[in-house]
C-alpha cells in the first residue's frame, strides 16, 4: 500500500509532553503533515479513501488520514480540558457527561455530541447539513429532519427553563445562545 507510514516504537513508549503538542492544520494535497510528534508511538497512518470523507457544497475536497494504534498500547494523555462550556451548560468530555445548571443530563451518544458541538461554538449558526457532517460523521445517510428530532429531544432533557438556549434559526439551522445573565 502506498503512502503508508509507520512510526517507530521506542523501547519505552512515552507520549510527548502536552506543552509541546500542536494541533493539526490544513495541508496541501502533496504536503506531508508533521504528524510524527502528534501520534502515539508505533501508530500507523495512511490517507483515508476519498469516498469516506465528507464533502461540502462549493468547497474543495477534504483530505483525511486513518490512524491505527497497536492494541494493548497505552493511549497518550488527553490534551483537552476537563470541562468545557459556560455557567449554564458544563461538558466533561473525558467522563462524557453534560450538566445544565448543575443537573446532570441523561443523554444518548448523539445527543451528547450535538450538545457538546453547539456549546463549543456559542452564537454560531450551524446548518442542518453541517451538523449532520460534523456530529453524525462521514457515512451518515439521512436528512435535516434527523437533526430536528435530536434537538427536540435535547431541549426536552434540558428542561423548560433552559430549552431556549438552543435557538432555531428558521430555514437555516440551530445555534447555542446562553442566557445573557450567565
Amino acid at each position: 500500500m502506498t503512502n503508508l507510514r509507520t512510526l517507530p516504537l521506542p523501547a519505552q513508549a512515552t507520549a510527548a509532553p502536552a506543552a509541546h503538542r500542536q494541533r493539526l492544520r490544513a495541508v496541501a494535497p502533496d504536503e506531508v503533515p508533521p504528524v510524527a510528534e502528534l501520534l502515539h508511538p508505533g501508530a500507523t497512518w495512511m490517507p483515508a479513501p476519498q469516498h469516506t470523507l465528507p464533502s461540502l457544497p462549493g468547497q474543495p475536497p477534504m483530505i483525511g488520514y486513518l490512524v491505527l494504534v497497536p492494541a494493548g498500547q497505552p493511549a497518550p494523555e488527553a490534551v483537552a480540558p476537563v470541562t468545557e462550556g459556560d455557567a449554564l451548560v458544563s461538558i466533561d468530555p473525558e467522563q462524557r457527561t453534560a450538566s445544565v445548571a448543575g443537573r446532570v443530563l441523561d443523554l444518548t451518544y448523539l445527543e451528547f455530541e450535538l450538545l457538546s458541538h453547539l456549546v463549543a461554538h456559542p452564537h454560531r449558526v450551524h446548518t442542518r447539513d453541517q451538523l449532520v457532517t460534523t456530529v453524525w460523521g462521514y457515512g451518515h445517510v439521512g436528512d435535516g429532519r434527523t437533526v430536528d428530532v435530536h434537538v427536540a429531544r435535547l431541549r426536552r432533557k434540558m428542561g423548560a427553563e433552559h430549552r431556549s438556549s438552543i435557538v432555531t434559526v428558521r430555514r437555516v439551522g440551530y445555534k447555542y445562545a446562553p442566557p445573557a445573565g450567565m
